[in-house]
């Protein structure tokens, strides 16, 4: 095992047994400094160490600055949710691309997460709408079609009624990721989508396989809308 491995393994370990049952009562910490720790901890990539160093962090700055910090959680948590129609994060519904008048609302971009949709819109070259899968097919990991917005999707193409504005999707763009799940997913949507009267196309093969939308840069992302091509 790799020493980085051995790291992130004792890093786990150590907030498991902290998280499991809250500041332990034998720490150094005043209560308040190590429940922050704890709590830091859980965060994704962050140990004990780095959990500290947050800590400490917070306790040196101001503290409008700290108070800060909580109220952008405390507001991300109360204002945050999915756009009712394409499943981007929005404080809005629907979102402010779903509300946007001026967008293609015939053509729907499909990907897996609101990062990727970020990603595109990021490029400038899109201008018709989205739907956020909130995943990707796996069922080597229990993902199933029901476990996505698939249902959602299909009910907008179906019925205009349900896509913002109201108006007919003519082409879905399937931008998953160009990898073995995100493939599958692809092609499970277009063995879906067959017969629905609706254009069916996908990202050009611009982007690596193997890779992920936002890892990619905005030329690569730019070549691969322009280049899409039609699903067979």
């Amino acid at each position: 095992m790799h020493s980085a491995d051995r790291r992130q393994s004792a890093d786990e370990q150590s907030r498991k047994k902290g998280g499991a049952r809250g500041p332990s009562a034998g720490s150094a910490y005043p209560a308040p400094v190590e429940r922050l720790i704890v709590e830091l901890g859980r965060l994704p990539g962050i140990g004990r160490r780095s959990a500290e160093r947050l800590a400490f962090h917070l306790l040196k700055a101001s503290t409008d600055e700290a108070m800060a910090l909580s109220g952008a959680i405390a507001d991300l948590k109360r204002s945050v949710r999915h756009c009712s129609v394409c499943f981007n994060l929005t404080d809005t519904d629907p979102c402010a691309i779903c509300g946007d008048t001026r967008r293609d609302r015939s053509k729907m971009l499909v990907v897996e997460q609101p990062k990727d949709l970020i990603a595109i819109e990021q490029t400038g070259m899109y201008r018709g709408l989205y739907h956020v899968l909130m995943g990707r097919l796996s069922p080597l990991d229990g993902v199933e079609p029901e476990d996505l917005t698939i249902s959602a999707l299909l009910s907008r193409v179906d019925d205009a009624l349900k896509n913002a504005g109201g108006e007919p999707i003519g082409e879905v763009i399937l931008g998953l990721n160009p990898t073995l799940e995100g493939d599958g997913t692809a092609m499970y949507l277009h063995d879906e989508l067959a017969g629905r009267g609706v254009a069916v196309t996908r990202l050009a093969r611009g982007l690596p396989t193997g890779g992920a939308l936002e890892y990619a840069n905005k030329a690569v992302l730019a070549d691969a809308i322009e280049g899409r091509q039609s699903m067979q």
